[in-house]
């Protein structure tokens, strides 16, 4: 039987592609969603679906019924749940301050902290996040965007050295230009200035996202922890 696995933000574009994934390796999968309930049903056997569980995690309320549905254990734990914010940082309304907050850095630890004594106690788990590029080198006209992935990175280094004693690995994967409805407002010609800029000559898949997350998640990668894995064509590096 595989390990269950936690998937927050699986009827995303990447959280959809890392699901399918590791279903197809015969894991059991745990799986948040906001909205896109149909995203969930599209080309995957429910037998390997344990629970689905709708909230919206950028506010306490959903947070907190989160917590109340969420069933343990849980063997491994991927937050690919999130959304971008564009426009000038002075702009920016104190309310979308505090959604992106709760969404991208409140929930991830919440929810860790909720899930992490019984990885504790058995002495085995995995966590994955899932930030950006723009964690590390910060973004233009997104600004709270940046901060907040940049927030996911430093508690990924941080969290990993005072789980490793204990069997748990904490790992990133930071994403640079993939193709995904979130570079959605992006013109046709913007786009390609961007691919023009990445040495690999083209956009990143969410497969690409997916396969790097399905190697963390495998014993081959028992070794790596704190780390942030760039999946970015050598963009930005």
């Amino acid at each position: 039987m595989g390990r269950n696995i936690l998937i927050i933000g699986a009827s995303g574009d990447i959280g959809s592609a890392i699901y399918k994934q590791l279903a197809a390796e015969g894991d059991q999968l745990i799986l948040h969603y906001h909205q896109n309930k149909s995203a969930l049903d599209a080309g995957l056997d429910q037998e390997s679906i344990l629970k689905e569980i709708q909230a919206d995690l950028s506010t306490e309320d959903g947070l907190s019924h989160f917590l109340k549905q969420l069933t343990l254990p849980v063997d491994a734990v991927v937050f690919a749940s999130g959304n971008a914010h564009y426009g000038l940082f002075q702009d920016t309304d104190e309310t979308i301050m505090d959604s992106m907050l709760t969404l991208h850095v409140k929930a991830p630890w919440l929810i860790t902290r909720h899930i992490l004594p019984q990885m504790i106690t058995r002495k085995k788990g995995k966590i994955i996040v899932i930030t950006s590029i723009w964690g590390e080198v910060g973004a233009s006209n997104e600004v709270v965007y940046s901060s907040v992935k940049g927030a996911q990175n430093s508690f990924v280094k941080a969290l990993a050295k005072e789980v490793a004693p204990s069997g748990i690995s904490v790992n990133a994967v930071s994403p640079g230009f993939i193709d995904t409805k979130m570079n959605g407002h992006l013109q046709a010609d913007e786009k390609e200035m961007i691919i023009q800029d990445i040495p690999a000559s083209r956009a990143g898949t969410v497969e690409d996202v997916a396969h790097t997350v399905s190697f963390l998640m495998s014993d081959k990668s028992g070794y790596i922890n704190g780390e942030m894995i760039h999946v970015t064509g050598g963009w930005q590096s």
